[in-house]
């Protein structure tokens, strides 16, 4: 008879999922402590993961989901590459998109974490790079053809053998991207943080020993799936169909792209099917398998309960298809820089509208679509190179039964993680002086519940040469955050250069531009799409709205159905400036 032992109690199973939690926490901790990168420090563009001696994620900070859903494909591609040649000490790098990564500017660095002499865990980071080379600005290349025009493509490589640099590595890398001293900083805090986990790991083997952490382990994913599958069986057995589009690819700019969805529930299993979507496109906007994956992922999982730890159990009940040859699953060498934002974008909405038919208190109305460009330069202020993602401009999420949007915080690529940059410090950093930064009333989808705010966001341009790159969706009315059950959608998106001394034009998503001391370039960002009738909203919240700027007079009359007399209004407004003022 094979001996057995007692399972491990839920007591200490909760203590050790805990502790593995918190692990990948100080390691994002490290991350926003060391990094020179504002990418990282501010936006917190990147996740951090633990993963069992096989692979199976067991724990992870994501603060941005599409990065953290794609990490265990490029473990698995660095693992299955180097098999039983991993040694204490080894730190290992890795970008392939068409091996387990997802676009080239998220580079993973992974770390086997040894005990005894034996394979215990690997802690991973993995984050966006502000340069990966290429023709793109800060990884993105409305130009592209194939990835080898998007940036050094990194197959798993190790790039620390047994405690020592191997110079030949990071030399490759570093040699192919213009700013050196920012990339090199990034990848140490990358690598700094993985050692962080490392430490906390050994100290909980040291604690618990492999077998009782094994066993709490398998535990939590056994709950994890429970929890999914009891998730899943509650949406009812059906296929439920939905579609959503890209604006353009940037090379074919007179069609729109379509992500195709049947979302099939069969007891407590659902799957993902893509496969009536659009042929791979020519230009950026194609999704790997594994941005694919992630990104089907994290749509479901904002949608579920948030308590659920996002694991390889988790993810067990779940499945996804995607023709090879797709936009959902190109052939190599397809450029793909987009993918993680407009293209995870059309594929969180067509995931939350399939739901919508099905169980419509879960699913959320349309997000705004990312709009801001990419830009990177000399900053004379510095004397540095810089790379900037204009995370300021970010618009409104969508509405959800029984909740507003929430005001500047999409895209959904990142479920609210993305964090804007503090706008002095933003001055800083890059020649850039900020003019306008402020909520825009009327931007998003009126509705029982409305949308999130979107904003205006305009900088004028304090050097010449800085490379401007353009890349998103949401420019066309097919295209806007999508209201649900009556709900109306956000506005269309637009971005506008006004060069010194001359008169505003609008600038088309996803192409390249130099921007040059003088120009001033504004960004209209959308708020999120509404959740159910706006005639059904309580009278009182839209006067309130009115009230505070969200909505204007006429809005309130053609969209809410609710007439507000101005001078009212006015009298109202000052009674309450009086009784503030007053104390």
């Amino acid at each position: 008879m094979t001996p057995t032992h007692p399972p491990a109690h839920p007591i200490l199973v909760a203590v050790i999922g805990s502790a593995l939690d918190g692990i990948t926490s100080e390691m994002g901790q490290t991350m926003l402590r060391t990094s020179r990168s504002p990418i990282f420090v501010e936006a917190r563009d990147f996740a951090t993961s633990i993963f069992s001696a096989d692979c199976r994620l067991l724990a992870q900070t994501h603060y941005i989901p599409v990065i953290g859903g794609a990490t265990p494909f490029a473990l698995r591609a660095i693992a299955e590459f180097f098999g039983d040649d991993v040694n204490d000490g080894d730190i290992f790098i890795h970008n392939d998109p068409f091996d387990g990564g997802s676009h080239l500017p998220d580079i993973t660095i992974a770390r086997p974490v040894f005990w005894n002499g034996e394979l215990a865990f690997w802690a991973t980071t993995k984050g966006h790079n502000a340069d990966v080379g290429g023709g793109g600005v800060v990884g993105f290349n409305p130009g592209a053809r194939d990835v080898l025009e998007e940036g050094i493509r990194i197959p798993p490589a190790r790039v620390v053998e047994k405690g020592e640099l191997r110079r030949d590595v990071w030399e490759l890398v570093l040699g192919n991207v213009r700013m050196r001293a920012l990339v090199e900083s990034v990848l140490n805090c990358q690598i700094g943080a993985t050692a962080i986990g490392e430490r906390r790991l050994r100290a909980l083997l040291e604690k618990y020993g492999p077998r009782t952490i094994r066993d709490a382990t398998d535990e939590l994913m056994r709950a994890s799936a429970r929890q999914v599958r009891a998730a899943v069986a509650g949406i009812p057995d059906g296929e439920y169909s939905a579609e959503a589009l890209l604006d353009n690819d940037g090379i074919d700019r007179d069609r729109s792209y379509r992500i195709a969805l049947t979302l099939k529930v069969d007891g407590e299993r659902l799957t993902f099917d893509f496969g009536a979507s659009d042929e791979q496109a020519k230009g950026f906007i194609n999704s790997t398998i594994a941005n694919t994956v992630s990104s089907a992922h994290l749509a479901l999982f904002g949608c579920i309960d948030p308590d659920i730890r996002y694991n390889a159990g988790a993810i067990e009940p779940i499945d996804v298809i995607a023709p090879v040859g797709s936009l959902a699953n190109p052939l190599d060498p397809a450029p793909v820089a987009a993918c993680t934002v407009p293209t995870c974008e059309a594929i969180a909405s067509a995931v939350w509208v399939a739901l919508s038919q099905a169980v419509p208190g879960l699913a959320h109305a349309g997000w705004a679509r990312w709009c801001t460009p990419a830009t990177m330069g000399m900053n004379p202020r510095t004397g540095r190179h810089f790379g900037d993602l204009h995370f300021l401009g970010k618009g409104g999420s969508g509405a959800t039964e029984g909740f507003d949007g929430w005001d500047h915080l999409s895209p959904s690529n990142t479920l609210g993680g993305l964090r804007a940059p503090d706008p002095e410090l933003h001055e800083l950093d890059t020649p850039y002086l900020l003019e306008e930064l402020e909520y825009l009333p009327d931007s998003a989808g009126g509705g029982q519940w409305r949308g999130g705010l979107g904003v205006r966001y305009r900088w004028r341009v304090l050097a010449d040469g800085i490379a401007c790159a353009t890349y998103g969706s949401g420019f066309m009315p097919e295209t806007a955050p999508v209201g649900l059950l009556g709900g109306r959608p956000g506005i269309v998106q637009s971005l506008t250069l006004t060069r010194a001394g001359a008169e505003p034009v609008g600038v088309e998503p996803n192409s390249f531009h130099t921007l040059n001391k003088g120009d001033v370039f504004e960004v209209v960002a959308s708020g999120g799409g509404g959740f159910g009738d706006p005639r059904l909203r309580p009278a009182e919240l839209v006067v309130r709205d009115v009230r505070e700027g969200v909505v204007s007079i006429d809005a309130a009359r053609t969209v809410y159905g609710v007439a507000i007399d101005p001078d009212t209004l006015q009298e109202r407004q000052d009674e309450t400036r009086h009784l503030r003022a007053a104390g």
